[in-house]
């Protein structure tokens, strides 16, 4: 009998609800202090998690969730960025889910 494969869980900094870390999206602050998305999930330096829900990138940003998470205060510019990654994402995942 093949044995289970263990799948790392992260938790979503603004629902909280355990995913499995690949269909998280990883917000890393580097060891010089920039704050971005990490895509391949392997960037050095303090990650935060957060899940594909629309809600959970608005509460995460505006509430200071992921700010407090990575331990850094957020600028005008990275706040900026990571709304429009945001926004990219919402327009990316209707048409991915109606191809399915």
């Amino acid at each position: 009998m093949p044995r289970k494969r263990h799948i790392p869980e992260r938790s979503c900094v603004a629902c909280g609800n355990k995913i499995p870390k690949r269909d998280l999206v990883r917000i890393v602050r580097s060891p010089q202090g920039e704050v971005s998305v990490d895509l391949g999930g392997k960037a050095p330096g303090r990650g935060a998690y957060l899940c594909a829900a629309n809600a959970c990138w608005t509460l995460a940003l505006s509430r200071g969730r992921l700010s407090r998470s990575l331990g850094a205060a957020l600028s005008g510019e990275t706040m900026a960025a990571l709304r429009a990654y945001a926004a990219e994402r919402a327009e990316l995942a209707p048409t991915a889910a109606a191809s399915q």
